[in-house]
């Protein structure tokens, strides 16, 4: 009986051996970015010498049995295979700046016009995370500064609800004069100070 499952065993592991190598396939492509930037992408298949591509559009692919084949693909072909992928993907970070009247809450003329700039682009992303900023200048105390920066936030945020924002994707925070863009002396009035930052992710 010993002998019959030792040749059991053996025949078992030289089946094995002997079995063509099946993994699951597999396909790598760089694709550009929004600002035609072209990454590169490191390969390193299964027992086999690492693998670059740095060509848009350039692609690996892995299939069942091991072997490795290199090729382009067109940009056609990349949305109907990446396209949903691509989708889902979060926008990329951006740091919006508005400017405020002094002593206000009230944003200057070109920053009304900047904010309509900045709302076109929140309403392209699905799903943004909003995080808006208040700065002061240094004119005032620290009392003062902490409210205003916070109204000038608050008044940014609820704009942006008001333009169908969910509420739950904007937080609002003031600096007061904590922060200041431009290094001043105490109590002096610096327009670039009196901002909102608008950070998105």
């Amino acid at each position: 009986m010993r002998s019959l499952a030792l040749v059991a065993v053996a025949a078992l592991v030289a089946a094995c051996a002997s079995a063509p190598k099946h993994v699951a396939p597999e396909m790598f492509a760089v694709v550009p970015g929004a600002e035609g930037h072209v990454g590169t992408i490191v390969v390193h298949p299964d027992g086999g010498p690492e693998r670059v591509i740095h060509e848009a559009y350039g692609v690996e692919r892995i299939r069942s049995d091991g072997s490795i084949e290199d090729g382009r693909l067109s940009e056609a072909e990349v949305k109907e295979a990446f396209g949903p992928t691509l989708a889902a993907l979060p926008g990329r970070p951006a740091t919006f700046t508005l400017y405020f009247l002094e002593g206000k809450d009230e944003l200057t003329p070109e920053s009304k016009v900047e904010m309509d700039r900045v709302l076109a682009e929140l309403k392209r992303r699905p799903l943004p995370d909003i995080l808006v900023i208040g700065h002061s200048d240094s004119v005032g105390g620290l009392t003062y500064n902490d409210k205003l920066s916070l109204a000038r936030a608050e008044r940014v945020r609820e704009m942006m609800i008001g333009m169908g924002i969910p509420a739950d994707r904007v937080q609002a925070a003031g600096r007061g004069k904590r922060e200041l863009l431009v290094p001043t002396d105490d109590n002096v009035s610096e327009a670039r100070n009196r901002r909102v930052e608008i950070n998105v992710r």
